[in-house]
């Protein structure tokens, strides 16, 4: 369940070219704030894909080394961040692995964003990284899975009865998009330390 400052109900909205400012905002925050304790910064979600209808929440991925909870804890709650107590903020399975992860939700009247905080190289750090650049690179998947979550909004508002459709749903997604990787030879992007 959202932080009680956060909706509960869903709205997709077309592509805002916004969003891309936006993460690069948030992005130079989460920068300053961690330092050398973050590899890369990742634009992920389906805020991070042209043309791809999304809640207007941005999704960031900060790549780190390992996960350690007490450190990251601490440097997000210096800015205000607060670390999302529901159970899928520890652990998520990517690739049939289980993957530790943290997810951090902004400061009460903040611009809404969700920062998941995974190992460098986990099965679950490449999952995002595909998501993005399959939905990236194929417009009839693009359009497909944007009208998809519209019409799940509009069916089902509620967040939870919508994020347990969708989760079923990218399954079937993320195996086109295997498909496409094996296709092109995709690799995930590197660890330098940059904002993508």
């Amino acid at each position: 369940m959202p932080f009680p400052d956060e909706p509960n109900t869903v709205a997709v909205l077309d592509y805002q070219p916004q969003w891309r400012a936006d993460f690069e905002s948030l992005a130079g925050k989460l920068r300053d704030a961690l330092g050398d304790h973050a590899g890369a910064i990742d634009h992920v979600g389906s805020t991070s894909v042209p043309g791809l209808a999304a809640k207007d929440c941005v999704d960031i991925q900060v790549r780190v080394t390992t996960i350690d909870e007490a450190r990251y804890v601490g440097l997000f709650a210096a800015i205000g961040f607060r670390c999302r107590p529901e159970p899928w903020n520890r652990v998520e399975i990517s690739g049939r692995q289980e993957c530790r992860k943290l997810v951090f939700a902004p400061p009460p009247g903040a611009r809404r964003c969700n920062v998941h905080l995974r190992a460098e190289g986990g099965p679950n750090a490449r999952f995002a990284l595909l998501f993005r650049d399959y939905l990236r690179a194929d417009e009839t998947a693009r359009h497909a899975w944007g009208a998809f979550k519209q019409r799940l909004a509009l069916s089902v508002p509620d967040l939870p009865g919508y994020g347990q459709i969708k989760a079923a749903a990218t399954e079937v997604l993320m195996t086109a998009a295997e498909r496409w990787a094996t296709e092109t030879g995709w690799e995930p992007a590197d660890q330098a330390p940059t904002v993508a």
